[in-house]
């Protein structure tokens, strides 16, 4: 069996996998709130997902931040994770693991590109982009059939990818990078700004209490008018980022993750619109935007993809 993790902010997802991807018995947790937790928490779920089933024959590790995969040291990893910084994942995990078990980390999207490779929606695929559509937005590019990583491990934070260099500050330092215009967070933001101004919209109805990001589509899905200029706004952005992306890349296909692509035809229906006409008159062929096909724990399948090639390497 093949034993991936997906370290969130919020949670951690284990799930044992098979070679053809499906899921045997998947676990979460709380994601701890210091090191030390954390070192007890992530081999102690170990111990819980192999304690009544086959071997585990290779482990891979998804996290957020910039993930060397050479060595699995997380290097950069800002937010609520960032004790994990400096930190071998395969040091916390090897000792709960028979010796020379092969174990993997990078980047989260990455690591959903990489799953979606194996068992779905890049599965034919040599050249496709991937975006997981969050509270940030992460990335992931294939190229000529390879994952691209980078010469330090960076490469595919589409997420922080310059739309306004005017722009509101991020997370990374930077300012204007698309998550900080299109992202669970800045829709939420803008939602509760327009509740404070008074707007008329039924995303009054929520009173003060901030709506969610899945709350602002739905509305904007009923016609409500601000739910609809938000959503809008947000994805006329989101839809020039990929259309650029797409001329750098030239994928077979744009792939969507994260909680976000759950909003189904009101987010894909706009973003095909965006990306055909920037992109038809040059590139004269429509490049199909599709959502990604694994289901949760994704995020631990596309680790057990990235355990699974550990594991070939290793053979």
């Amino acid at each position: 069996m093949l034993l991936g993790m997906d370290i969130g902010g919020t949670q951690i997802k284990g799930a044992l996998v098979d070679e053809t991807g499906a899921v045997a018995q998947s676990l979460r947790l709380d994601t701890p709130a210091s090191l030390d937790e954390f070192r007890q928490a992530l081999p102690r779920l170990i111990r819980q997902l192999s304690s009544s089933t086959a071997a585990i024959s290779a482990v891979g590790i998804g996290c957020k931040g910039i993930i060397n995969p050479e060595t699995t040291r997380v290097e950069v990893l800002p937010g609520t994770l960032h004790y994990l910084e400096g930190q071998l994942l395969s040091e916390i995990v090897a000792p709960v693991l028979p010796p020379e078990t092969p174990i993997a980390a990078d980047n989260d999207a990455r690591v959903a590109l990489a799953g979606e490779v194996a068992w779905g929606a890049a599965r034919q695929c040599r050249n496709a982009v991937m975006l997981t559509l969050g509270t940030g937005v992460g990335g992931g590019v294939l190229a000529d059939g390879r994952v691209l990583r980078g010469s330090t491990g960076a490469a595919g934070h589409l997420g922080h990818l310059t739309v306004d260099p005017f722009g509101l500050l991020c997370i990374c330092g930077n300012r204007g990078c698309l998550e900080t215009v299109f992202s669970a967070r800045t829709i939420e933001s803008e939602a509760f700004a327009a509740i404070h101004r008074g707007t008329e919209s039924r995303l009054l109805a929520a009173g003060d209490k901030m709506p969610s990001c899945a709350e602002v589509f739905d509305l904007a899905r009923q016609g409500d008018v601000i739910a609809s200029d938000i959503i809008r706004k947000a994805t006329t952005v989101l839809g020039a980022a990929i259309a650029g992306l797409a001329f750098v890349f030239d994928p077979e296909r744009v792939i969507l993750g994260g909680q976000i692509s759950e909003a189904g035809d009101v987010l894909l229906g706009p973003l095909r619109a965006e990306l055909a006409w920037r992109t038809g008159k040059f590139l004269r062929h429509e490049i199909p935007v599709v959502r990604a096909t694994l289901v949760d724990p994704s995020g631990g399948i596309g680790a057990a993809a990235l355990a699974l090639e550990a594991r070939k390497r290793r053979t």
